[in-house]
């Protein structure tokens, strides 16, 4: 809801504990509830928007009321939802075929035509390498300007510049190879090499009813 020009495939799991007439009827109420809590959304993005234009000092909410708008433009682009049953591999089979073939359909991604320049690739293989190797923590975590030491000693990256590589490494972001938090000043020479040890670590500090399970303990 807050990344401009999202796609979101709901994907729905546990079809064998349905009945086969109750998928469609499910998938139906959950695309319901989808449409209404996106309807629930805009109401009250509007709602908050028109508070702080009517408050008596609205200069001082400017922060406040930029960052509403910019939610506001934020499209948001649902796609049917898939039902699968986790215990069949042709069901995992067909919903990575549904996703290919989303991603694709160039009137939803129109950067899917987009033709990157060679080194994109080089530098995306030798990073495989780099996060796969013995000197690279389990973690991945490493330096920025280490990562572009590593790299340049690579075949045909030795000439490898700092502002090149941070534009590769917006790509490699965007597509989830590599976790680069750019916007965050403590984060920002810190690259992520192993995005699935951040989801690990999420998992572990993350959970429901957290708040209450803290307050329980004496």
């Amino acid at each position: 809801m807050r990344v401009p020009n999202s796609v979101v495939l709901p994907v729905g799991t546990h079809m064998d504990c349905c009945q086969e007439e109750e998928v469609e009827e499910k998938r139906r109420d959950i695309m319901a509830k989808i449409a209404a809590m996106l309807m629930e959304r805009k109401s009250n993005l509007a709602h908050f928007i028109n508070n702080l234009e009517g408050s008596e000092e609205p200069e001082f909410y400017v922060d406040q009321w930029e960052r509403l708008k910019e939610m506001e433009s934020c499209t948001l682009t649902i796609l049917n939802l898939v039902a699968v049953n986790c215990m069949d591999h042709s069901d995992i089979k067909k919903l990575e075929a549904t996703i290919l073939e989303h991603v694709k359909n160039e009137e939803l991604f129109p950067e899917v035509v987009r033709v990157l320049p060679p080194v994109y690739r080089l530098v995306e293989a030798a990073i495989l390498d780099i996060a796969q190797s013995e000197e690279i923590a389990d973690h991945g975590m490493t330096d920025i300007q280490y990562l572009l030491s590593k790299l340049s000693q690579c075949e045909h990256l030795a000439n490898l510049g700092r502002e090149l590589l941070q534009d590769i490494l917006r790509y490699l972001h965007r597509i989830g190879l590599v976790v680069w938090y750019e916007e965050i000043k403590h984060l920002e020479s810190t690259v992520f090499l192993q995005p699935t040890f951040l989801i690990t670590m999420f998992k572990l500090l993350v959970r429901y009813r957290l708040v209450q399970q803290l307050e329980s303990i004496s």
